[in-house]
């Protein structure tokens, strides 16, 4: 058990990117607005997104290399063209996580200090724990804050569940065209963009530095591990929002402060006062560890594209990525400080717009001659790549038919 568990790390960062505005926001508004209707949207999505997910760890693992180095065995123009979307979306998503997560801890914390002084201090931290702790203690770190999550979230859901006050409805709806923007929305970031495969592949290489043992059947298995949790925590959040706030004439706020004070207090007037710190820290944990690894991906993935387009132009190239990340968010932030509703959806809906271009080139290079033959998909796991791309564009096409 104890190898086991040393084995776990990549998918558990995995999770603690994925779990994060999908699951305390999208989530938990989806339960609010629709009770426990789009329970099907959540594990369509899981479901056909699954594959392409996998593929991160498993093309790392069975060739050593990252799938940016696959990228560029597929033509120099899927890599620029993986650089120019990455570029375009870095600031937004680590903006958009950062805002919700310094408005938690505004809330939970006291508002002595500002959102913006919460914003800069958790980035902050969070470089400091990176640069200083890099990928082992990020690896040990996360461990503890899923586990917590885990745990927060599930005796939250449990008191939700014994103190409903009304019948529980698990009949399914589609939203209508007025809505579907948010069914977009809520798909796109769900369990998260297709692009954390590529963090995943950097994740697993560094996993192989520090533990020999770890394989391709060990991270898949580890991968499995994380996203089962992202697909239960996902359930978790939308039955709060749809036993706490379903019906009940509440608005969310658009505004980052008043969302986690809305948030929190909804969840304490039904639960009651004791849930509290069980709600702050279910809720403060989830975003804390988007914004860490999304911090520390980001960079991660631009430092390695960089290197394999123009070689080392750029000196300690992760920490120059790092540095400019984090005050490219810091201006972002500033300029949308009270539109973090509209942060959300521009970010979301881009990475569901963008996901086929992810999907398809991880299903192209994880079945072509770069990937050894013995880890190849299997033919159910091919089906399901076409099913699932199949989806991701009909859906994409059909919003934007919709504009």
């Amino acid at each position: 058990m104890a190898l086991s568990f040393k084995k776990i790390g990549p998918g558990l960062l995995f999770a603690g990117a994925a779990i994060g505005v999908s699951h305390l926001v999208q989530s938990t508004r989806a339960g609010a607005d629709f009770g426990f209707g789009l329970i099907w949207a959540l594990l369509l999505v899981n479901i056909f997104k699954y594959p392409f997910f996998q593929f991160g760890p498993r093309y790392a693992m069975a060739t050593g290399e990252t799938l940016l180095d696959g990228y560029k065995k597929l033509g120099k123009g899927v890599l620029i063209t993986y650089f120019i979307l990455s570029f375009a979306t870095m600031f937004t998503i680590q903006t958009a996580v950062t805002i919700v997560t310094a408005g938690l801890a505004s809330t939970i914390f006291g508002n002595f200090i500002s959102t913006e002084i919460w914003t800069v201090i958790i980035l902050s931290v969070c470089f400091i724990i990176l640069t200083i702790g890099k990928y082992n203690f990020l690896d040990r770190l996360m461990k503890i804050i899923i586990i917590t999550l885990t745990i927060s979230t599930i005796v939250a859901v449990y008191f939700a569940f014994q103190g409903a006050t009304q019948s529980i409805s698990l009949q399914q709806v589609f939203p209508n065209a007025l809505e579907f923007g948010f069914l977009i929305a809520f798909m796109g970031w769900m369990p998260a963009p297709l692009d954390i495969s590529i963090w995943h592949s950097l994740w697993a290489i560094e996993k192989k530095k520090t533990e020999q043992e770890y394989s391709v059947k060990s991270s898949l298995f580890d991968f499995n591990v994380g996203y089962l949790a992202t697909i239960i925590l996902g359930l978790g959040f939308l039955a709060l929002g749809a036993l706490v706030m379903f019906q009940s004439g509440s608005n969310f706020s658009g505004k980052a402060g008043e969302f986690s004070n809305q948030l929190i207090s909804m969840y304490t007037k039904s639960l009651g006062d004791w849930s509290y710190i069980i709600i702050g820290i279910a809720a403060f944990t989830t975003m804390f560890s988007t914004t860490l690894t999304t911090l520390d991906a980001s960079p991660r993935a631009m430092a390695k594209t960089t290197s394999l387009l123009f070689g080392n132009i750029i000196k300690r190239s992760y920490l120059f990525w790092i540095l400019l990340l984090i005050l490219g968010s810091i201006l972002i932030f500033f300029f949308f400080k009270s539109e973090m509703g509209l942060l959300i959806k521009i970010a979301t809906i881009l990475s569901f717009l963008t996901a086929p271009f992810y999907a398809i080139i991880n299903y192209k290079l994880i079945s072509s001659h770069h990937t050894p033959k013995a880890w190849r998909p299997s033919k159910k796991l091919h089906v399901l790549s076409w099913i699932g791309i199949v989806f991701l564009i009909g859906f994409g096409l059909w919003y934007l038919s919709i504009l």
